[in-house]
């Protein structure tokens, strides 16, 4: 088994389900040690006992993203526990699919809180631990959404887009000091998330709409063809790869 990220530490937001979760364990397969955070704390229990059940090093950190003595703490205890951080990956979010005039301005700073200022408090809080190393890579979940806009999905494009934006200026500030920022950007992924979303459709409506929305592919993507492009951006084969927006999305917003 590759193990690329041998006496590596990676943080994983969001890893209690779906992309996380298998990004997680991707790293602890290629070697690093995971920290599984998330707002649910029996959900990333349940991730580091995966991770565990194939020998893998993980701890467990109940963490809410807006909260910057939440963040501030879990950096500490990441380094207090592991002596240091290589790697994050910013991926808590939140989605709403209401029209923009119908849209409750509660949900819509929900939706910019967890993803935008979650992404900003993770890079602030994670970058300074990271310099002590003499540099790091850090990946944040935009999305298709953060590329092109949505329909019906106005909180959830704003805060996208706002992230590719974060991406790029941590890149250009924080480069020379050896700390990449990059973005993955997926198109619509089975994750628990999106698979209750479909539930609206019938099967042939699905299947119509991914012909349509995903003629590169015609399905959704899996969270493992997602982790896959995460730990890519982390390697050292991403060496000179730095504010990018890697999009992993089934040629969506090559229409």
């Amino acid at each position: 088994m590759n193990q690329r990220f041998e006496g590596k530490v990676a943080v994983v937001t969001g890893a209690g389900d779906g992309i996380g979760r298998e990004t997680a364990l991707s790293f602890a397969r290629e070697g690093a040690a995971v920290v599984v955070a998330d707002i649910n704390g029996s959900a990333a229990a349940e991730t580091v006992r995966l991770v565990q059940e194939e020998g893998g090093n993980a701890l467990a950190i109940t963490v809410d993203v807006v909260k910057s003595d939440q963040v501030a703490a879990m950096v500490e205890r990441v380094v207090a526990s592991f002596g240091r951080l290589d790697i994050l990956f910013n991926n808590a979010g939140l989605v709403d699919f209401s029209p923009m005039c119908d849209l409750e301005e509660s949900r819509f700073d929900a939706v910019m809180a967890v993803n935008a200022k979650g992404v900003w408090l993770g890079m602030k809080y994670a970058i300074p631990a990271m310099l002590k190393n003499g540099g790091g890579a850090i990946v944040n979940a935009c999305s298709a959404s953060g590329l092109v806009a949505v329909k019906n999905c106005s909180a959830y494009v704003a805060s996208k887009h706002a992230v590719a934006g974060l991406t790029k200026i941590a890149a250009i500030e924080y480069g020379v000091a050896g700390i990449r920022v990059n973005a993955v950007a997926p198109g619509a992924t089975a994750t628990s998330m999106n698979m209750a979303n479909m539930a609206r459709f019938s099967e042939q409506e699905w299947e119509t709409r991914m012909r349509t929305l995903y003629p590169g592919s015609g399905r959704l993507a899996e969270p493992r063809e997602i982790a896959q492009c995460v730990l890519f951006l982390c390697s050292d084969a991403a060496s000179f790869v730095n504010g990018a927006i890697l999009a992993a999305d089934g040629a969506y917003t090559a229409q």
